[in-house]
Parts: C-alpha cells; structure tokens; sequence
C-alpha cells in the first residue's frame, strides 16, 4: 500500500482534491489515473480509501470509499533532544524515530550546544515522508526549540527522565520505564549536559538514566531511548 499524507483531509468527507504540487506529484511523476485507488491518512489516526474522479495536474480530485480510524497507543514518547552540530544527525533521528513509532520531539538549547537554531520546516517534511514510508497513521509532532532551563520547568505529565555521561548514581532507563505511560526523556548535545543542567532537571524531578554502557552520539542516544521505549510497550 502506498500511502499518502494531507492534514487538510477529515472525517466525514466524501470528497478531496490535492493541491497543484501534490496533484503533479501523482499524476505525472506516480502515473496515477482515474478509477485508481489512493490511500490517504490525516496523520491524526485515520485511513482514507478512495478512488481518483479526476486526475489532473493541476487538481487531483478524488472520492472517499472507505474511512477508518486506529485508536492512538497507550504509551507515549517525548524525546527532547539538542540539535547536533551536523544538520544531516539530527534529520537521520527523525526519519528512524517515525519509523519506530515516536510521538513527540522538542529540540533543546543546551550549555553545550553546537547548534543554538533549529528550523523545523525541512523537519516536518523528513517526519512526514517517514511517516509515509513506515505506515504509519498518526504523525509526530515537532515543536519549535526551546532552552533548557524553560523546557525542564515545564508542566510534563508522566515520567521524565535525562540521560548523561557523568559518573553519578543513574538507573537503568529499560528498568525504569512503565508500560503504557507517557515518558519524556532528555538527550544532549555533543558534549553533555552540563552540570548545571543535571542539577536543575533533577530539581525538576528528572531522573538521571543510562542508556548503556557505552557513550553514544547524541542521534544515537535519542534513538536508543526511542526504541527502549517501544520495545517496552510491545
């Protein structure tokens, strides 16, 4: 099944057209014409069939014959990660993470960032595109970045957690994690979390974690906190 994904798409309509670029995209580059079927999702838990009526390029229209929802999991992941200092980490996070099923990203300013701006734009369509690929129904959500010190004082329902390197008493995260809970974890940049910041997210009620016993990358990290996460939830 190839999917496609239109967040303007919502229950109950009988019709739809693509936009001008969506619209060429399936048309001349997919080959799709009329009476083919397309699937569509809203990235908010529904699955449109439907059936192309017009296919033009400048306006692919087509018609719902089929509508279903899957009902949201009972877990919840909240990565806030530091934006890496090569651009192209960070977006291979993205694109892994959707696939295992992710449902929330915050970048995070950091003591120790490389990186002190972050555009979400080419994020969303790196997310979405995953989406697509893996399946998937409902879409992760990525905020805008905000600094450390405002993100960890925030009202997060759940579990939270911050991982770091330093030689301090840390759980295991695979040993502390609830099944179908909401679980927020923090990830640094390239050079940790100061200590600063350890400090502050623990007077915030984070707990300090491990992911292993090797140091990982701040994408591998993030990704390993992901998957954990999943696998718990199976």
């Amino acid at each position: 099944m190839q999917l496609f994904y239109n967040s303007d798409i919502k229950q109950g309509d009988t019709t739809f057209f693509f936009d001008k670029e969506e619209s060429k995209h399936i048309v001349k580059v997919l080959r799709k014409k009329e009476s083919d079927k397309i699937f569509i999702t809203n990235g908010l838990g529904f699955l449109f069939q439907s059936e192309i009526i017009l296919a033009s390029e400048k306006k692919c229209e087509v018609k719902i014959t089929k509508e279903t929802f899957q009902e949201p999991e009972k877990f919840y992941t909240h990565i806030a990660v530091a934006p890496t200092k090569m651009n192209d980490r960070l977006e291979w996070f993205l694109e892994k993470a959707t696939e295992i099923g992710i449902h929330e990203i915050t970048p995070i300013i950091c003591d120790h960032s490389e990186r002190k701006v972050y555009k979400i734009d080419r994020a969303e369509k790196i997310i979405q595109a995953a989406m697509k690929q893996s399946l998937h129904y409902y879409i992760p959500k990525i905020n805008e970045p905000i600094s450390f010190a405002q993100f960890v004082k925030l009202n997060i329902d759940g579990q939270k957690f911050i991982a770091h390197c330093e030689e301090t008493d840390k759980k295991s995260l695979k040993n502390e994690v609830n099944k179908d809970e909401k679980v927020t974890i923090l990830i640094g940049p390239e050079g940790d979390f100061s200590t600063k910041e350890i400090n502050l997210a623990i007077e915030n009620e984070f707990i300090p974690v491990t992911l292993g016993n090797t140091r990982l990358r701040t994408e591998t990290a993030a990704l390993v906190a992901c998957h954990t996460i999943a696998l718990i939830n199976e």
